[in-house]
C-alpha cells in the first residue's frame, strides 16, 4: 500500500500527499522520513506562524539524492482557497553523518543571497545598490523557479521595472557570469545584464517578453529549425579555450545517472535488463567522448522564447562551456522524444513531428552522420530519464522504465 493510498483512506490524519516509495539507502537510514506526510508536516508546520492551520496538500517538487551521502526533498504546501494564504516551500536535507535540516523558503545555506533577494524590502535595497536607484516604493517578488541548494530565479517588479534575479552559490557566480558573456556570442537574443551582487551570488537580467518555445512546439507552431541551427552554430564557432574554462563532463553526468538507476531499479527486473543492455552500448561511447568546441550543453526547447518579431531569445545559459555541437542537438531531440511519449494528444504528435523536422534539418545543414547523432540523442535521453526520479510521482518506476525503453528505441 502506498503512502498516497493510506492518505486517501484516512484524510483526517494528514493533508493530501501523493508521493512515491523509494528503495532504502543503507547509509541514509532516515531517507523514508522525507516521504512521510506526518513527519513532513510536523517539521514544516513548526516553522509557520500560528493560525495557518493544516495545509490542504503537500506536493514534492524535487528529490536530489547523492546515494550514500545526502538527500534533499523540497515540498510545496498548499492551503484551502478560503484561507487566502500563499503556498509555502520547504526543503529537508539528511546527510550521512546523521544531520537533518529543514529550511523554510527562502532560507538556504548554500544560497546565502536568496533570503535578501526574496524579501521585498531587501530586494528593493539590493536593486538600488547594484542595479539602479529607484524611488522609495515597494518591490514585488515572484518566485519563478527554485532548486534547493543549487539555484533560484525570481522576478523583481518595481513600478514599471521588471528584472529577473538569478541566484546561485557564491562559488558558482564567476563561472555563471562567464557563461552569460559567452551566450552573447550566439545568434540568439539574450537578456541584458542589469547588475550583480557577486558576494551573494545574484545576477539581475532584464525581462525578455516572448512565448515559451516548448509551448509553441506542443501547439504545432514551432519556429523554422534552420533559424535555431544558425543561431546555435554561431556559439559553436566561438573561441574555445579549454585550458581556462571547465569543459562539460559527460562521463560524470552519465555515471551519476547510471548509479541512480541501478540503485532505484534493483528490484525492478524488467527495467534492470534494459539498463544492462543500454550500458553495453553507451558505456564505450561516453568513455571515449571528448569536447570539441564551445557548446550550450543543455540545449532544448524550454530554454528559449520566441519574440513577437520572430527572433529567438536564449534565457538559460549557465552550462555554456567546451562541449560537443552534435550533443547539443542530441539533447534537444531527446527532450522532444520524451515530451512526445509522455504528453497527451495533440501535443505528443506535434513534439514528435518537430523532432523529425529538427533532426533532418541538422543532418542536412551540418552533414553529420545519422548514427552518430542518434547515439548522442540516446545518451542525452538517458540523462533526461532522471526526471522520473528528480520530479517523482507514484508511478516513477513505470515512467523510468518507459524512458529507458525509449533510449533503446533511439539506439535501434
Amino acid at each position: 500500500m502506498t503512502i498516497a493510498t493510506k492518505q486517501r483512506e484516512s484524510r483526517d490524519s494528514a493533508p493530501t500527499f501523493e508521493a512515491p516509495e523509494f528503495p532504502a539507502d543503507p547509509k541514509l537510514p532516515d531517507l523514508s522520513k522525507l516521504f512521510d506526510p506526518q513527519w513532513i508536516w510536523h517539521n514544516c508546520g513548526a516553522q509557520l506562524p500560528a493560525g495557518h492551520g493544516d495545509p490542504l496538500r503537500i506536493r514534492i517538487h524535487h528529490f536530489i539524492h547523492s546515494i550514500g551521502r545526502s538527500a534533499t526533498v523540497s515540498y510545496e504546501l498548499g492551503w484551502p482557497q478560503d484561507r487566502y494564504l500563499p503556498a509555502e516551500y520547504f526543503a529537508a536535507t539528511i546527510r550521512r553523518n546523521g544531520s537533518l535540516q529543514v529550511n523554510r523558503y527562502p532560507q538556504d545555506q548554500r544560497l546565502p543571497g536568496l533570503v535578501s533577494a526574496a524579501r521585498p524590502d531587501d530586494a528593493l535595497r539590493l536593486v538600488s545598490e547594484h542595479v539602479l536607484t529607484v524611488p522609495g516604493r515597494r518591490a514585488r517578488v515572484q518566485l519563478i523557479r527554485y532548486r534547493p541548494t543549487y539555484r533560484a530565479v525570481l522576478r523583481h517588479i518595481i513600478g514599471k521595472v521588471r528584472l529577473y534575479a538569478r541566484v546561485v552559490r557564491p562559488a558558482d557566480f564567476e563561472p555563471f557570469l562567464a557563461a552569460y558573456q559567452r551566450s552573447r556570442q550566439s545568434g540568439f537574443v539574450v537578456p541584458e545584464l542589469a547588475g550583480f551582487w557577486a558576494e551573494g551570488g545574484v545576477m539581475w537580467l532584464t525581462e525578455v517578453k516572448g512565448r515559451n518555445l516548448r509551448t509553441l512546439v506542443r501547439k504545432g507552431r514551432a519556429p523554422d529549425p534552420d533559424l535555431l541551427l544558425a543561431h546555435i552554430d554561431r556559439l559553436w564557432r566561438a573561441p574555445c579555450d579549454s585550458g581556462q574554462v571547465r569543459a562539460f563532463d559527460l562521463l560524470r553526468a552519465y555515471r551519476r545517472a547510471m548509479r541512480s538507476f541501478r540503485h532505484n531499479l534493483r528490484d525492478f527486473d524488467g527495467a534492470t535488463h534494459t539498463l544492462n543492455s543500454l550500458a553495453v552500448s553507451l558505456d564505450p561511447f561516453v568513455e571515449a567522448w571528448r569536447p570539441s568546441s564551445m557548446a550550450h550543453n543543455d540545449f532544448y526547447d524550454d530554454q528559449m522564447l520566441q519574440l513577437r518579431d520572430g527572433r529567438i531569445a536564449l534565457v538559460d545559459f549557465e552550462e555554456i562551456a567546451p562541449g560537443d555541437p552534435m550533443l547539443d542537438i542530441g539533447n534537444f531531440l531527446a527532450h522532444l522524444r520524451w515530451s512526445a511519449h509522455f504528453s497527451r494528444q495533440p501535443r505528443a504528435d506535434n513534439s514528435r513531428q518537430y523532432h523529425d523536422i529538427l533532426r533532418d534539418a541538422a543532418l542536412a545543414r551540418f552533414r553529420w552522420n545519422s548514427r552518430s547523432l542518434a547515439k548522442r540523442e540516446a545518451v542525452c535521453l538517458f540523462r533526461v530519464c532522471t526526471n522520473a526520479i528528480r520530479h517523482p510521482k507514484e508511478d516513477w518506476r513505470e515512467r523510468l522504465s518507459a524512458g529507458l525503453a525509449l533510449v533503446a528505441e533511439c539506439l535501434g
